[in-house]
């Protein structure tokens, strides 16, 4: 049975691949365990290194100054069909119905009890679901089981374990699915006979699927979570700095009248166009924040790589950066200004990490729906602490940084359908990897 859950959940956002509690899915040790995944490639099965194109690669030498994903599919039985999903249901209560009753059509039990936490309601939920002809519980034992008292904290998550109920006829097993505090996550299940060892295998698997799309569920969560607030302080930030900016930039061009033949008209015509280009990034920073605002055309990938790279020329000839890219163009469906937005964030970060004379990397490699792009650098990479809170509001390790250059970024590409995500490389350095859909937008 195959379960089409992201489309589901949040279309709008994409699983974050466990990067933020440090077990990062795109490792050279992970890729294999992550479910649709083949060969190492970090796209779904449809997108295949057989598909990927070559790219030239090009040399900036500044000191001689020359120039995912798509929603995840996966599949928790061999079954070719699913059922639709109970009407009425929310879709995590969904899920988890359809997986009661895809176990119990299978094994020989009486009843299966999911216990699951929905994060938008911020309590435990529970799924009850019974063989046909089967007697229901009564309530009193239903109860019992809720309370928890009887729940045994040592057994390992997704793993089965015989449990031994006085108030239960049959013989009941527990499987712990995440052991989330206070709200433990657990597969309950009554069998009126000992479950085979295939039987107890068919539970393992079914749990550890289910375990990590309930986990996912809650990253997304707390990901949109996150996304909206980043939107509303860029919004009431952006309010907030009109006024004064647009005070400014009258006071400056009074001064470049009344200076126009004086020894001070450069400084004047210099404070004006930097309080213009303020309005302007403060114009594409609002803008950034309304995804429903996106303006996709078809853009060269490598051009708009070269403008940010140039906005940031003085900086990296002073360090004596090496930037290298490709020297091929690749044409996307993006918003030009927003997706510029995103390599100005990543650039600037690598820039400001990276030593002198050291190098960063641009590489991006086309696939047959999706493309993949990384941004990597000499730099000391990342702690584990920033690996988990890289891309949270207002969390910042730069001198004088405002913890919003990657927040923001990460929702431009979310906006995009893509998927934007970082790890330290074994060589030294950290890398950020971008996924956009050929056809986005």
């Amino acid at each position: 049975m195959v379960i089409r859950l992201w489309s589901e959940i949040f279309p709008r956002l994409r699983a974050p691949e466990n990067r933020v509690s440090g077990q990062n899915l795109y490792t050279r040790s992970n890729r294999r365990a992550r479910p649709g995944l083949q060969d190492g490639s970090p796209f779904p099965r449809r997108a295949r290194r057989s598909d990927c194109h070559g790219d030239c690669v090009s040399t900036l030498d500044t000191r001689t100054n020359t120039s995912r994903r798509r929603p995840m599919k996966v599949s928790f039985s061999p079954a070719t069909t699913a059922p639709a999903a109970p009407a009425g249901l929310k879709p995590l209560q969904s899920l988890c119905q359809l997986q009661a009753e895809q176990l119990v059509s299978q094994l020989p039990v009486r009843c299966l009890l999911i216990a699951y936490y929905d994060p938008k309601l911020g309590t435990r939920q529970y799924v009850t679901h019974y063989a046909p002809g089967a007697a229901h519980l009564p309530g009193e034992t239903l109860e019992f089981l809720t309370s928890q008292t009887w729940l045994d904290e040592t057994v390992p998550a997704t793993t089965l374990q015989d449990l031994s109920l006085k108030s239960v006829a049959g013989v009941g097993y527990l499987c712990p699915l995440i052991p989330r505090d206070p709200h433990p996550e657990y597969l309950f299940l009554i069998s009126e006979v000992a479950l085979s060892p295939d039987h107890k295998q068919l539970v393992e698997r079914t749990a550890a699927l289910l375990a990590r799309h309930l986990e996912l569920h809650q990253q997304c969560w707390r990901q949109k979570s996150e996304i909206e607030l980043l939107e509303q302080v860029v919004q009431r930030t952006g309010h907030q700095l009109r006024n004064p900016l647009a005070l400014i930039s009258l006071y400056a061009e009074n001064l470049c009248i009344g200076l126009a033949n004086s020894p001070a008209s450069e400084q004047a015509t210099i404070i004006r166009e930097t309080v213009n280009t303020l309005n302007t990034n403060l114009t594409e920073l609002i803008y950034c924040g309304q995804g429903a605002r996106l303006q996709a055309t078809r853009q060269d990938l490598r051009a708009i790589v070269e403008e940010s790279i140039e906005g940031l020329r003085p900086w990296i000839e002073c360090k004596q950066l090496h930037i290298r890219y490709p020297d091929s163009a690749l044409m996307l469906a993006v918003d030009r200004l927003q997706l510029k937005q995103v390599f100005d964030n990543l650039l600037s970060n690598a820039v400001h990490f990276s030593p002198p004379t050291g190098t960063i990397d641009l590489r991006w490699r086309s696939f047959q729906d999706e493309v993949l792009i990384e941004v990597s650098d000499q730099g000391p990479g990342l702690s584990t602490q920033d690996l988990q809170q890289v891309f949270t509001p207002f969390y910042s390790r730069r001198p004088g940084g405002t913890g919003l250059g990657l927040a923001i970024a990460k929702k431009i590409i979310l906006d995009h359908q893509g998927s934007l995500w970082v790890q330290n490389l074994p060589t030294g350095g950290a890398q950020f990897s971008i996924s956009l859909p050929r056809g986005s937008r």
